[in-house]
């Protein structure tokens, strides 16, 4: 999700990332569970209410859920949709590729992550879209350490996804987290390596690849949230909450 984001970049104390490490173990296992009920015939709202249920069981608090407005706790995006999502009474069909995006605060502290899956059986495009996403994003992380810089992560994201073909959304890029969901950084998935700012001990960052079939352009739907593609072809979209340590990066957002 996008806003406007707090001055300055925060450092977190040990206490901190420890919270910010629970909050990630509860959207993964959110996640999971998700994941586990993604089948044709499945509405976008019942997929809202177990990511709810298990949230607040888990004893933490949705992200999203009234944030500017925001009606419900995950978001749901649908082929030609990019990103924000809302959950309805649609109906997933065979072959449709769904990003789910999961957000949690644990005492104050977020965590952020997306993934994106077939519903049923898929096409090999959408497969291979879908598995770029997500190496694009692990091709993102892997740039995480300290002293480098954001767009050390911006150009490994980019070089990736452009060198199989695909586009990279510009409007919509990660961003730090904390104690607001979206803090300094910002978090491009396009950019040049050696620039931008630099990575310290204590930083944590969403990192959030979002790549296109077709053109990189976007729009927003009438409800002022759904993002999609102008050309209405398939987007997919990965994303997870990484902590910046002296042992490397550390996602907080993977079981």
């Amino acid at each position: 999700m996008a806003n406007e984001r707090p001055n300055g970049i925060t450092i977190k104390s040990p206490d901190e990332l420890d919270l910010m490490r629970e909050a990630g173990r509860v959207v993964a296992e959110v996640k999971a569970l998700i994941a586990a009920a993604i089948r044709p015939g499945v509405t976008t709202e019942n997929l809202d209410a177990i990511a709810e249920n298990a949230i607040r069981a888990a004893g933490a608090t949705p992200s999203f859920k009234g944030y500017l407005g925001y009606p419900a706790s995950i978001c749901t995006s649908i082929n030609e949709e990019i990103v924000h999502g809302i959950p309805s009474a649609r109906v997933l069909n065979d072959g449709d590729l769904l990003s789910v995006d999961v957000g949690a605060i644990v005492d104050g502290l977020h965590a952020d992550s997306a993934f994106s899956v077939g519903v049923g059986g898929v096409t090999r495009e959408t497969a291979d879209l879908m598995d770029a996403t997500r190496e694009a994003l692990l091709r993102g992380i892997e740039q995480v350490k300290i002293g480098a810089r954001i767009g050390d992560i911006s150009a490994a994201v980019q070089a990736y996804a452009e060198g199989k073909g695909y586009t990279l959304v510009r409007q919509y890029v990660g961003h730090g987290i904390g104690y607001a969901m979206h803090e300094d950084p910002s978090v491009p998935n396009f950019g040049v390596a050696g620039r931008g700012p630099l990575l310290k001990e204590g930083m944590a960052i969403a990192i959030e690849p979002m790549l296109n079939l077709g053109t990189w352009k976007t729009e927003v739907l009438d409800d002022e949230w759904t993002v999609v593609t102008a050309d209405g072809r398939r987007s997919a979209h990965f994303e997870d909450t990484v902590l910046v340590t002296e042992n490397g990066p550390v996602v907080t957002t993977a079981l």
